[in-house]
Order: C-alpha cells, then sequence, then structure tokens
C-alpha cells in the first residue's frame, strides 16, 4: 500500500466540464485506440468517459486515459484468447496506464498472449482528469506530506501543515477532488468492462488496487472471471486508510532484516555496511538521530539530508531488493564527513500539485479519520519507541482530520458472498502492506479465496519480488484457472 506516495507521470489530458457532451442510459461508447507506449509492445491508449458523479450519470463527464496490449491467442483453438485481464495499479496515486508499460512484456510473455491486458489511470492520476488543491511547493515533499514528527517528536508541525492542506484541497479542489473515491473507481472500472464489451473480466491488482478489486469483486460478483490480489491491505471497514498507514510500523520491523544482512554481506564491499546484520539498525538509527541534530547539506540546493529524509529514503528502499544499493550509498555519503549526499529524485523536490492532490484525496475522502490531538500525540511517542524505524510517522496525524467534507459513502465490508474465483498472493516480508494484514483480507473473503504466501520481502510478490513457485501459481491460475486446494507457502 503506497499511500501518500503515489507518483502519477502521464501527459494531463483536458478537461472542460461546461463543454462535456451529456451521458446516456445506454452506456459508455466504444473505445478508439490509437498507438502509445514502448516501441514493440504493441501498447494502445484510448479515453473513457465516465460521470463525474454516478448519481447524476447524464450530468458533466470526465476522462480516463486507458490503455492495452492486445492478446496474440486466436479466438479458438490452443492459445485461445481468453478474456481481458485489468491491471490495477495500487497508491493511491499509480498509473495503470504506465504499470501496464512495465509489465506489459513479462506479462505476454507468462500468459502467452492469452489475454487482452487492459489498464488505465484512475480520477486524478496521470492522463486521467486532474484535482488540484494549490498545496504550497513546501507541503508537497514526500516527506513533508506524509506526517514524519519533527526530531523532539513534536507533532505541532504536521498539525499546522494537515490543516493548511485541508484548507486549501476544500477551497481549489471542487467536484472532481470529491469524485476521488474508491467506490467511484470501483464503478469506473465497471464502465471500463462495459466499454470493452466484455461480461466478465480478470484481474492482477497491486497493492492499494487490491482493495479496489476486491471492492468490485463483492459489488458485481457475477462479472468477475480470475482474480488475483498481490500483495493486500486489511479490508476492515473500522480501520481503512488511517490503518493502513499504520501498519507501514510493523512492515518496515518485518523487512529490515532483509536489508541487513544484504548490507553486512562479504561479498558487497562497496556497499557493506558492517561486519554483521545485527549492527546495521543501530548503524543507521544512529545516523538518523545524528541528522536530525545536524541535517547535512545534498547535492540538492535547498534540501539538506534530515533524518526524516533518510528514514523515508530507507522506507521507500524497502519496497524492493533492487533499490538496496542506493541506500546503502546514501547512508555512506551522509557518514563521510567529506562526501555530499545525492538524494533520490522522488525526495529531492516537490511533487507536482496534482499527484499531491491525489494522495491524500482518496483516503481523505473514503473514511472519516479517528483521533483527537491529544490522541495523536500519545500515539506518536509510544510508536517511536516501539518503532524506531518510522519514528511514529505511520500513527501521526494527517489532512484527513481536518478534512472539510464527510465521506460520501461508507466503506463496504467485504465477505465471502460470492464465487470462489480470488487468488491472493502475499510476501511474508511486506513493509507496506504486512503478511499479518493481508491475513485480515484473507479472512474477510473466506472460502472465496486462497492464499500463497511467499518467504520474501518486498512490496509486490508477481513478476517482481516474489519467487519462480509463487510466479507459476499465478501463472496457472490466470492461464487454466487452477489453485492451491488450500492456503499454501512458497519457500
Amino acid at each position: 500500500m503506497t499511500t501518500y506516495a503515489g507518483i502519477a507521470g502521464a501527459a494531463a489530458l483536458t478537461l472542460t466540464l461546461g463543454h462535456a457532451a451529456p451521458a446516456t442510459s445506454s452506456g459508455p461508447s466504444p473505445l478508439a485506440w490509437s498507438a502509445c507506449g514502448p516501441a514493440g509492445l504493441g501498447q494502445e491508449c484510448a479515453t473513457l468517459r465516465v460521470p463525474l458523479d454516478y448519481a447524476d450519470p447524464c450530468g458533466p463527464q470526465v476522462d480516463l486515459a486507458v490503455s492495452r496490449i492486445r492478446a496474440s491467442g486466436s479466438a479458438t483453438g490452443p492459445g485461445a484468447r481468453r478474456g481481458t485481464l485489468l491491471v490495477v495499479a495500487g497508491g493511491p496515486g499509480s498509473s495503470g496506464v504506465q504499470r501496464l508499460s512495465a509489465k506489459g512484456a513479462a506479462l505476454k510473455e507468462q500468459l502467452g498472449g492469452a489475454y487482452d491486458l487492459v489498464s488505465f489511470d484512475p480520477r486524478g492520476v496521470g492522463g486521467s482528469v486532474k484535482a488540484r488543491c494549490g498545496l504550497d511547493a513546501a507541503d508537497r515533499h514526500l516527506v513533508t506530506l506524509r506526517g514524519w514528527p519533527a526530531a523532539d517528536g513534536s507533532i505541532d508541525e504536521n498539525v499546522a501543515r494537515s490543516r493548511r492542506v485541508a484548507e486549501a484541497c476544500a477551497r481549489n479542489g471542487g467536484a472532481v477532488l470529491r469524485s476521488l473515491t474508491t467506490p467511484n473507481q470501483v464503478r469506473d472500472m465497471d464502465r471500463l468492462r462495459q466499454a470493452l464489451g466484455e461480461r466478465r473480466i480478470s484481474a492482477w491488482a497491486n497493492s492499494y488496487g487490491t482493495y479496489v478489486t476486491a471492492q468490485y469483486a463483492q459489488e458485481f460478483p457475477r462479472r468477475t472471471d480470475r482474480i488475483v490480489l498481490d500483495s493486500s491491505a486489511d479490508p476492515n471497514p473500522a480501520t481503512v486508510a488511517q490503518g493502513w498507514l499504520r501498519d507501514m510500523a510493523r512492515g518496515a520491523d518485518d523487512r529490515f532484516p532483509d536489508f541487513a544482512a544484504w548490507a553486512a554481506h562479504p561479498d558487497r564491499a562497496a556497499s557493506r555496511l558492517a561486519d554483521r546484520p545485527e549492527d546495521v539498525r543501530p548503524l543507521v538509527l544512529d545516523l538518523a538521530a545524528r541528522l536530525d541534530r545536524a541535517p547535512k547539506p545534498s547535492t540538492t540546493p535547498g534540501v539538506p539530508l534530515t533524518g526524516n529524509l533518510l528514514r523515508q529514503a530507507l522506507q521507500s528502499a524497502l519496497y524492493s531488493d533492487a533499490a538496496f544499493a542506493d541506500f546503502a550509498r546514501l547512508v555512506k555519503q551522509a557518514a563521510d564527513p567529506a562526501a555530499v549526499p545525492v538524494l533520490p529524485p522522488v525526495l529531492a523536490g516537490p511533487m507536482p500539485d496534482e499527484d499531491a492532490t491525489v494522495t491524500v484525496g482518496v483516503v481523505c475522502n473514503d473514511v472519516r479519520w479517528r483521533g483527537t490531538l491529544p490522541t495523536f500525540r500519545r500515539a506518536v511517542a509510544a510508536d517511536r519507541a516501539a518503532h524506531p524505524l518510522t519514528a511514529g510517522m505511520p500513527v501521526n496525524i494527517t489532512p484527513c482530520s481536518f478534512w472539510k467534507d464527510t465521506p460520501a459513502e461508507p466503506p463496504t465490508r467485504l465477505t465471502s458472498d460470492g464465487p470462489s474465483d480470488v487468488l491472493m498472493i502475499q510476501g511474508l516480508r511486506d513493509p507496506s502492506t504486512p503478511h499479518s494484514s493481508a491475513l485480515e483480507m484473507r479472512a474477510a473473503l473466506g472460502a472465496r479465496a486462497r492464499l500463497v504466501s511467499v518467504d520474501r520481502g518486498g512490496h509486490g510478490m508477481y513478476l517482481s519480488n516474489g519467487n519462480p513457485c509463487g510466479d507459476r501459481t499465478v501463472t496457472r491460475f490466470l492461464l487454466t484457472g487452477e489453485r492451491p486446494a488450500s492456503d499454501v507457502t512458497c519457500r
């Protein structure tokens, strides 16, 4: 779950609500496809029109960016095309179009061209309709948009910033911002299914996308075919969004030993941080504390390397082993008095306003966050002691505590009602959606699902951080419908 960290990147489409063609009760128009994306991938793009407000389906419409890679299988016979696989990105704030560009070649190879691979940019993301809160640049850095407490544990600055962000969003966000919700993304998915002419769709969903897709399967159970939920969080209506952020503290603790073992391995002379894995954690924590007291100038003018920026860099690096070397290099630069740290690009500057807006908008629109200022202060103090790697950030106050609009709809409680067509895959050491949280999704789905637990770390398992056993199990399910008879672990 990448709450408060979605970075969209595709070019925006122009939206003019006053001149939008009205919708009709007959459903969406067929999609008009044109070539796009990386050369040689065969990717196509189109625009899907959806109601700004589904309570007024014939009112103003907005545009969503859609992309596909067509199946290479024939209509019949061996290797036949068997339908559409919807690739559902996470976030909130991640681009499905970009994810399809990144994963399309691997999916084609794994699935043998059996599916039309389709994805879309949710509202607020990439090439789809955008909302803008008009946030100050200082409030759009990832390390400030997330609620990292001050070096002494104070949350006063977080409170002031959260108020400021919520007020700006209420002042500038308008109807498009209010439409950024999980229920609307679920409805948009079904609108896309209709536009594709499919009676049922399959899906591979990642991170926050698993919550959206599970909600889709709950709302439209007879319109699903084969559903893969990759790296799921707890869907309990009492804890969604706020609980997802809170889980990152446990997730970082679960995952850090993987990095410690990597950073102490004797074969990595250039990246090695300590002789023993057990020495890496105190080294990183001590360095962060020293940067709290004396931030170090970086190669980015005006953006010093602080303790919180180092902690955020760690939290981001834990998503994939591929990021370990860059974080180890940052640690070495920070510890070397003669070196000038080079910040990761995602931390070196502010997010675009549209990206910052969607990362707060969805979670704040979906649910009313619980807590008073005294309870947040107590929670941060306790969490800093229990989980120093994340230093109280996961339980801190956010703009959602001051959000002006109440949720339009209550969150849906998932049940086991519906066809048994869900396969979950989950890493045992996920820094964002811990395995223990995925077990809550598994319990909610009951007999509808099977869970494949992968003895790996990182966020996102299939064709990513996982292992051949997990990949084979998902691929077999998508191609044949075969699942394990019961929950299994891939060692």
